[in-house]
């Protein structure tokens, strides 16, 4: 039973009112003080904590409690030093950490109390200005006359978690604390394997009824939604609380149990954007799964994400990963595949553009140029462009975090642990393709233009040309129902994958070709001129590994037999095929079964991930034209959700834009 009015309170975002300013800034007088960036670290995490602790807010019958009022803290160190790290170093985003997935539990196991005795006295600083801040709702627990969150206060953080409620509480401290650190997009990793053991013991004592532990599961999951606003992100949504769920354990059993279940449903219950639910399935997974999952599909929050096992596991372990860590695998704050607590992987250090590779290759060479001449020249601009983004990458420098060290056994997870690869993504993909296919029709085959015909009218931006642009755009074999365009997907993953084999990192580790766009679906468009496949300057390419936006696809089930041509091990660093679904393909009376039948078919046809939206585009259009209306209206972007109305225009075009040819 979802409580209603804390439910309504954080939905009508009634808790903005305690909003407050940030700290202020303390660069300049660290910098004076000769203070180090650990130090830098630890001092502004206790200020803000003490600043935190002056405010406690319980909210309306709340039971996991913790909410910031303060945003973000200022930056540790002023524009000339981070000048200067530049001079020598590669800065990832803002340098500092993210997307990564920490050990939260191991804290949860032994407390802060035990934690301290083998402290830093920087992280132990940091315990101590957490369990201060607790204490301060504690008292407030108690001069409100919250006596049961006082007496889980009582107990965590100082102490190890011994009921799944403790266990809850003691996430959402450590949680707390690394986004107050500004260690951002942490995710939640294998959540239904390190919890169940509380849920267990609570269930099996009689300490908890099933109605009970989900109503602590329905406060825990709103407890991610309270300050998520507040969060890094490119827009609103981006934040990384992204959870995994299910999946084969180092053992090779499978995980399902009671609060696999309990989170699908409380999920789809909420409607809301947090956690963003992941699945980890394989050919073994029952129909019964995939059921559940499309339940949540059909709810219209852009999840669950579906992962494969089969395909992912081997990959990684191919790659150079243990068994047993890659088989631990959950997914970044998007869909990239990282290992849990012993990762410092950068999986999103760099983006390359297909189209990009096959605009330079097609300019490069003269009519008189063959097909074998075109595809040579496309894997050379490919080598060239992930050299480029390579070369570019070296001594890559992160600000230290004293809290997150601690979920790392103490190490200085800045320099490093045990996996420290970095992913490319690889955008536009199916333009990439059709540009191939379209090429090889009308001007290797047909003989219909001349390459510096078409390169002409690309520079035009097909003004005038409007027999060609019609004939590429909309006649040309496509990704997704022709063959031809499928043979240069496969081509294309392929030189990807081969430009980076072999390639080592400065702190040892390997490159990962990916599959994932993030942004660049936008930005990469937006710095090319029309293509070859019809698409005009400006148009986006599609998000992640999906058709092209203006190709007329039939059914479902070709685009899978298409975009499952690839050898997807081989581009495993994440990246999902997105498939868009009208939502009143879910009103029939067998609906849930078919889509389930669809996911079950893609992963025992050898996909590697695939994301699911069901999406009304008169609605979306109206959200456009009445917000007010629309305020709990949920979309997904790419690796995330996001409230439809929150977003920037150009997202929330490009939404409606793949929405125009759903299936």
């Amino acid at each position: 039973m979802i409580n209603r009015t804390l439910y309504t309170f954080i939905t009508e975002q009634k808790h903005h009112a305690w909003r407050r300013p940030s700290v202020p800034s303390r660069a300049a007088e660290y910098a004076d003080a000769g203070m180090t960036p650990a130090q830098r670290m630890s001092a502004r995490f206790c200020e803000m904590a003490a600043e935190e602790a002056k405010n406690p807010h319980i909210l309306p019958g709340q039971k996991i409690v913790l909410m910031r009022t303060l945003p973000n803290g200022p930056d540790v160190l002023t524009p000339g030093e981070w000048e200067e790290i530049r001079k020598d170093h590669f800065i990832h985003e803002s340098g500092y950490i993210s997307n990564i997935c920490p050990d939260h539990i191991s804290l949860v196991k032994t407390g802060f109390k035990a934690a301290r005795e083998n402290a830093d006295p920087l992280s132990a600083a940091c315990l101590d200005a957490m369990s201060a801040l607790c204490a301060s709702y504690r008292e407030e627990a108690l001069r409100t006359g919250r006596v049961d969150v006082a007496e889980v206060l009582a107990k965590v953080p100082e102490y190890p978690a011994e009921t799944f409620r403790e266990a809850l509480q003691f996430f959402r401290i450590v949680h707390y604390g690394l986004w107050l650190e500004g260690d951002y997009h942490n995710t939640v990793g294998r959540f239904d394997v390190y919890m169940m053991p509380w849920l267990r013991h609570d269930l099996d004592a009689g300490i908890l009824t099933m109605t009970e532990a989900e109503e602590l599961l329905e406060d825990f999951f709103l407890s991610f939604n309270i300050d998520s606003d507040m969060y890094t992100g490119i827009q609103q949504g981006d934040n990384g609380q992204s959870m995994m769920l299910g999946g084969r354990l180092p053992d090779g059993t499978n995980v399902w149990n009671e609060l696999t279940e309990m989170c699908l449903k409380t999920s789809g219950e909420l409607k809301l954007i947090d956690p963003k639910i992941n699945l980890r399935v394989s050919k073994d997974t029952p129909l019964s799964v995939y059921e559940k999952g499309t339940e949540l599909t059909k709810v219209g929050l852009g999840f669950p994400q579906y992962s494969n096992d089969d395909v992912v596991i081997p990959a990684l372990v191919k790659l150079g990963y243990d068994p047993e860590d890659a088989a631990n695998y959950t997914v970044a704050a998007c869909w990239e595949f990282i290992i849990p607590k012993v990762g410092m992987e950068i999986a999103n250090i760099g983006a390359l553009s297909y189209p990009l590779c096959v605009d330079r290759a097609v300019r490069a060479l003269e009519d008189s140029a063959d097909l074998q001449d075109l595809k040579i020249a496309v894997a050379r601009e490919i080598r060239t462009e992930a050299a480029a983004i390579m070369d570019k990458v070296h001594d890559v420098w992160f600000v230290p975090s004293p809290f997150l060290n601690l979920l790392y056994g103490g190490r200085n997870i800045a320099d490093g642990a045990k996996y420290n690869n970095f992913g490319i993504h690889g955008t536009g993909i199916s333009c990439g393709a059709d540009s191939l296919a379209a090429l090889e029709k009308y001007v290797f085959t047909e003989k219909r233009w001349t390459l510096s015909q078409v390169v002409a009218a690309m520079d035009n931006n097909f003004e005038g040309e409007d027999e060609m642009c019609a004939a590429l755009r909309y006649e040309a074999p496509k990704c997704g129902r022709d063959d031809l365009a499928d043979r240069y997907l496969v081509y294309l993953t392929e030189a990807f994958s081969c430009a980076l084999a072999g390639r080592k990192n400065d702190r040892g580790g390997i490159w990962r070709a990916g599959t994932g766009s993030a942004m660049f679906y936008l930005w990469h468009a937006a710095a090319l001129p029309a293509s070859p496949d019809g698409r005009r300057k400006d148009e986006p390419f599609a998000a992640n590994y999906s058709v092209s936006i203006f190709a007329k696809i039939e059914n479902p089930v070709s685009v899978i037999r298409s975009l499952t041509k690839p050898d997807l091990a081989k581009v495993c660093n994440g990246g999902p095929l997105t498939l868009e679904f009208h939502d009143k393909i879910f009103a029939g009376e067998d609906a849930i079964t078919k889509v389930a039948s669809l996911v079950q078919y893609f992963i025992r046809s050898g996909g590697h991930q695939l994301q699911l939206n069901a999406v009304n585009r008169d609605r979306l259009l109206d959200a456009q034209a009445n917000p007010e209306k629309y305020r709990q209206l949920i979309v997904r972007i790419w690796g995330w959700s996001a409230y439809f109305c929150e977003l920037d225009k150009e997202f929330q075009d490009h939404v409606i834009r793949r929405q125009e040819d759903v299936i």
